[in-house]
């Protein structure tokens, strides 16, 4: 799932707040598309079903300064390196389908944001000057060449596109999964409306979570934190969920958390902006095409012409943009279509002169 390894919240709780960041729907301006044969990293077979072991532990945690670390996976080799940047307050294992994938024809690494993971807690508030800040550092301080072609999940797509403005000589192109809709609004007024509602709810519980945790009450069976936590990830071993409760039981993490969501709030109320440019820098968008099945027929239509404005809008940021439809999945392309974003990497390295090796 988008946010954690782990369940955060009931299913009912999840589709609440997870709507704020799946804001995709069907395609309306087609620019490009992918043919049909498969990219030349993508071995089904070797497609891990389950979360590997490797993401009970760290992997390198490069010191950015000030006693703060990010946890960095790194894997593969190749003239470029293609960072991976997850969505929301998901961390590095969102990738894990997509890096063993890419590994065989690319460079690339994956990390954990300020609070998530293995990472440090950072300073708040945890915005997008925060997250841009962050990378930058790590690249440096990792000694990570660049321009890289860097790959962003949700709202990791605004961050990848907030850094591509500030460090355009860092970047050699951009691949963006599923860019959240922005300005909503003006086209789904109801749910909008609805979701303030639903904010001070929302906050409310994980002000409780934070609370459990600084007073070391989580894990918990009490009826009002027990759903804090959540079940088990089916998908991941014993070990790795329980490296994911203990990460989750701490403080940071749910002051990263609150700080992510209410920022995040911000962010896409706000239309792409009219200034945002991106020169030639290659830059191809995948929208899946399934995002708001589960979305009240009332809203929906609004939601995907707020979605496909959005995208059309980034897009046209670069002279060389595409937006590209994958069939058959959620908003968790990374997920259920891992091939699609190998492939989309692939034709970013084949734009930027630096073909897969």
């Amino acid at each position: 799932m988008e946010f954690l390894s782990a369940p955060l919240l009931t299913p009912d709780q999840r589709q609440t707040m997870n709507s704020m960041y799946r804001n995709l729907g069907c395609t309306v301006l087609l620019a490009g598309a992918f043919g049909l044969a498969p990219a030349r990293g993508a071995d089904p077979a070797a497609t891990p079903r389950r979360i590997p072991d490797s993401y009970a532990h760290a992997g390198t945690r490069v010191d950015i300064g000030n006693g703060r670390h990010l946890n960095l996976r790194c894997t593969g080799s190749g003239a470029q390196t293609v960072m991976l940047e997850a969505g929301a307050v998901a961390d590095s294992s969102t990738w894990f389908k997509v890096q063993p994938l890419l590994a065989p024809v690319a460079r690339v690494c994956a990390y954990d944001r300020t609070g998530y993971g293995f990472s440090s807690e950072g300073p708040l508030p945890r915005d997008l000057d925060a997250d841009v800040s962050d990378l930058h550092a790590l690249i440096r301080h990792a000694g990570i060449k660049t321009p890289l072609v860097l790959v962003g999940h949700s709202l990791g797509s605004n961050i990848v596109r907030e850094y591509a403005s500030r460090y355009p000589a860092d970047v050699s192109a951009m691949v963006l999964v599923d860019p959240p809709a922005q300005d909503i609004a003006r086209y789904a007024p109801a749910w909008q409306k609805d979701e303030d509602a639903l904010s001070a709810q929302r906050f409310a519980f994980l002000d409780r979570c934070a609370a459990a945790a600084e007073k070391g009450k989580l894990p918990s069976a009490a009826p009002d934190l027990h759903d804090c936590l959540g079940d088990a990830n089916p998908l991941a071993s014993a070990k790795v969920n329980a490296a994911d409760l203990a990460r989750m039981s701490k403080p940071a993490f749910w002051h990263t958390v609150l700080s992510v969501l209410h920022d995040n709030v911000g962010v896409f109320k706000q239309p792409v902006p009219t200034r945002e440019t991106h020169g030639s820098t290659p830059l191809i968008v995948l929208s899946a095409d399934n995002t708001y099945a589960d979305a009240l027929p009332r809203d929906r239509k609004g939601l995907e012409q707020a979605r496909a404005r959005t995208q059309a809008q980034i897009v046209a940021t670069s002279s060389r943009g595409t937006l590209v439809r994958v069939a058959n999945t959620s908003h968790e392309i990374q997920a259920d279509q891992p091939g699609a974003v190998v492939k989309a990497v692939e034709q970013a390295l084949q734009l930027t002169g630096h073909p897969p090796r």
